[in-house]
């Protein structure tokens, strides 16, 4: 039996009735026209007369009338008990319409985002690793639970069980004391640097960015390249010194990610982590602490966040659940310092990106039984074994060892390759193969950087990885000569 479809609108809206048109006309001419175009198509259910009556303010008699005449005219037919559907079968105006569509395809392909390359060369979690079972467990505990008081809450810092569950969960885990209060939920650390930016920035605002760093920083701070200062990160992370001396000692905003600093993998030192909270406070520098993978330490615990030790309160400390459970869901959260507060929730709210209330309750739920940290624990061993297998078949296979760092944490790590080596083709190279790797030369802004692969593992499937080692090194074999 053919299924129906439901028409997509029920409302069917009007087009402007012309002059010294009846309403019969006027009502039949409208469905004709989006069945002739083909916004109706076979299968399509209509709208009762009575209705689509009420609707348009015509009788029931006039729409009554008009369906009849599609129905002699072929394009709908009426049966008892089933309604109305058309049944015009017009390939003409579904050919119009598939035309149009890939014209606009092709004229305007979508572009690569952030996640799907993620994604591509394996720094992003593996979503199959995710238990959809005990998710739908926690969304459906929270459709049976909603009520229409909680849907109309309109608190701008996000569902309140939610915060209390990321404060008990930061405390114990990051070691920075805060409450639900201090809490703002956001769809992740993206949206944390757009309510900081918009909140904090002007036209002479001052952004000292890491450098490597993530692509495209200042693009997404909305701030011309002359008010970026580009600071290097050596073995101990951001150097601070340099800061100082490049951006001659105005305030600003600081970018950094202390735990496994993107892309180098450095973990921001305890003498480094004081000064450069020292600094912030003399320069009246507000501190972005993007703390994006620091649940995946294969070594020893990580140190606690730099918001654990800022006693002046300039760290602004940004996390993601879509790095840690799966890109698309899209919640995250920032803890302001108290004067930041109340404006970062204001320009939360007046931006009108919100979460779903369903998802935060779920997540919420899913935290408090226990579910995240044995979801974590999971995960960690899976990464830990991915990594360990690319990383052992690299150095078996390659004929001159080369220099890891940032292997201890997160989704990926950086190979240091022989200096006479062409980081761009061999990139190019690889990525013709079927391997997408980067350069580290990507990650640049200022600096002139030693050759370097920046390798992900997380989201690659086990028996891809020694396959990709093996091709790795025999470029770099390759190209070393």
């Amino acid at each position: 039996m053919r299924r129906r479809h439901l028409s997509q609108s029920l409302e069917l809206p009007l087009s402007e009735r012309h002059e010294k048109e009846t309403r019969q006309a006027w009502v039949y001419r409208c469905v004709r026209e989006r069945i002739v175009a083909g916004e109706l198509r076979r299968g399509d259910r209509l709208p009762s007369t009575r209705t689509l009556a009420e609707r348009w303010g015509v009788s029931r008699g006039i729409v009554a009338l008009a369906f009849e005449q599609l129905t002699l005219e072929g394009y709908v037919a009426s049966r008892v008990g089933a309604g109305t559907e058309v049944v015009a079968d017009l390939p003409g105006a579904a050919a119009r319409t598939n035309s149009a569509r890939h014209a606009c395809t092709a004229a305007e392909p979508l572009p690569e985002n952030a996640a799907s390359l993620a994604l591509k060369t394996g720094r992003s979690p593996d979503a199959a690793l995710f238990s959809l079972p005990i998710w739908r467990k926690h969304m459906n505990r929270a459709l049976r639970t909603v009520t229409p008081a909680m849907l109309a809450d309109t608190d701008p810092r996000g569902y309140l069980p939610l915060r209390e569950s990321i404060a008990r969960y930061v405390r114990m885990t990051r070691g920075i004391a805060c409450e639900a209060a201090e809490i703002v939920v956001t769809t992740g650390i993206r949206h944390a640097i757009d309510l900081v930016t918009e909140v904090l920035a002007d036209a002479s605002t001052t952004f000292y960015l890491e450098d490597p760093g993530y692509k495209n920083l200042s693009t997404l701070v909305r701030a011309p390249l002359s008010q970026c200062v580009s600071v290097p990160v050596d073995d101990e992370g951001f150097v601070v010194a340099t800061a100082d001396q490049r951006g001659g000692g105005r305030a600003g905003i600081a970018y950094v990610t202390p735990a496994h600093q993107a892309p180098l993998g450095t973990t921001m030192s305890i003498n480094r982590r004081m000064q450069l909270l020292a600094w912030a406070a003399a320069r009246n520098v507000w501190i972005v602490e993007d703390d994006y993978d620091s649940e995946f330490s294969y070594g020893s615990a990580p140190l606690p966040a730099l918001k654990a030790i800022d006693t002046q309160a300039r760290v602004i400390h940004c996390s993601s659940f879509n790095k840690s459970l799966f890109p698309s869901l899209r919640i995250g959260y920032l803890l302001a310092p108290p004067a930041l507060l109340a404006r970062i929730a204001a320009q939360r709210s007046a931006s009108g990106r919100a979460n779903s209330l369903i998802e935060q309750m779920a997540l919420a739920s899913y935290i408090d039984a226990g579910d995240f940290a044995r979801h974590l624990r999971a995960s960690r061993s899976v990464y830990l074994r991915r990594r360990n297998l690319l990383l052992d078949r690299l150095r078996e296979r390659l004929p001159t060892l080369c220099r890891v760092t940032g292997e201890h944490a997160g989704f990926h790590f950086v190979l240091w390759l022989p200096p006479q080596i062409d980081e761009a083709a061999l990139v190019a190279a690889l990525r013709e193969q079927g391997v997408f790797v980067e350069g580290l030369g990507e990650f640049a802004r200022a600096q002139t950087l030693a050759p370097a692969l920046v390798l992900g593992y997380a989201a690659l499937d086990d028996g891809r990885l020694p396959d990709i080692a093996t091709r790795i090194a025999d470029a770099i074999a390759a190209a070393a000569g």
